[in-house]
């Protein structure tokens, strides 16, 4: 039988590489996103089985788009959701907080508590993130205390948090991963690799802030996708997922490497100033989901920053005409 799932947030980076691992498994997906991004974007535009995706340009923050969701999912018996819709980017959210509140954790709420109503439900996904957690300096589990710096994490810690009450009072069947820094083509070109590899091919310096000395996992999205699947399927009702690899690197290391992949030099300016709650290391420990689900990360970040390169050169024409700051949507 074909697995029916809800993406929310269908548009982002990480729902459209899922929805488009999905669609080769087969499943029959609603698509739901408050953009409509072009398809350069759009991993899933290029799948051989899209028929069995069905799009609608909704958003959460909408009560009347939260009323057609519900019904999108009471009319299909939609039984399993996994939800990437969530507003990015930490540093923005010190400008203007309430925005990412309401979408990270209010809007949010007040869909999950109508979904509960529905009593159809068997596996709630959140893509969350090990911002909730701040800087930390050795591995840790997912039972590490929350610790969040910025407005974005305390938003997304909040609706975790939510989730977690859910499932002990109502038995929602609810799970939660965070998951490393993502990476890979289709990227929106604001995120430091794609946003490294236009700027170096286009001869222009980039700007580290804090001299790019925080450390990263990067993880492939395939991998991500591989990790996201699994637990879908076989995930503890209940449980936290960690999603990540066992390297490290400093930014400045990163954007280092891809300015040596493209034979550029001298194009990085390490600046002294950090914004304001950065942390300084995430080191998740996801060996919980490598024994329980047998999953491991394949892509190397070498042959994952090559595989990047590539899609940017492809499209490099019509990306070098674009802006490659983020521009907040509220």
């Amino acid at each position: 039988m074909t697995k029916k799932i809800l993406v929310l947030g269908s548009n982002s980076f990480a729902g459209s590489n899922f929805i488009d691992y999905c669609l080769f498994k087969r499943c029959k997906i609603y698509a739901i996103s408050r953009s409509s991004e072009n398809n350069a974007f759009l991993k899933y535009k290029k799948n051989p089985y899209l028929k069995n995706l069905s799009f609608f340009k909704k958003d959460v923050n909408s009560s009347k788009d939260r009323n057609f969701i519900l019904g999108i999912i009471k009319k299909n018996h939609i039984s399993h959701i996994i939800n990437f819709a969530a507003q990015g980017m930490v540093e923005e959210s010190w400008f203007s907080p309430e925005d990412w509140y309401k979408t990270n954790f209010t809007s949010q709420i007040l869909l999950i508590n109508q979904i509960i109503k529905l009593k159809i439900i068997k596996k709630y996904i959140n893509f969350s993130t090990p911002e909730v957690y701040g800087s930390t300096k050795k591995f840790f589990k997912e039972s590490y205390s929350f610790n969040p710096s910025t407005p974005y994490a305390l938003s997304r810690a909040s609706f975790d948090l939510h989730l977690k009450l859910l499932n002990k009072n109502y038995n929602f069947p609810m799970i939660i991963t965070r998951t490393a820094n993502i990476y890979g083509p289709y990227q929106q070109l604001y995120r430091i690799i794609p946003k490294s590899i236009i700027s170096f091919l286009k001869k222009k310096k980039i700007n580290l802030h804090g001299g790019g000395n925080s450390i990263r996992s990067f993880i492939f999205m395939n991998d991500v996708s591989d990790a996201l699947y699994k637990i879908l399927l076989r995930g503890k009702i209940g449980d936290t997922y960690h999603i990540s690899t066992n390297r490290f690197v400093s930014i400045k290391d990163l954007v280092i490497k891809i300015q040596k992949k493209l034979n550029k030099s001298k194009l990085i300016n390490l600046k002294s100033n950090e914004r304001i709650g950065k942390d300084f290391a995430y080191k998740l420990n996801s060996l919980k989901l490598r024994k329980k689900m047998k999953w491991k990360p394949k892509t190397s970040l070498d042959d994952g920053i090559n595989e990047t390169i590539d899609w940017v050169k492809l499209n490099f024409n019509y990306f070098k005409k674009l802006n490659l700051e983020y521009k907040h949507k509220k």
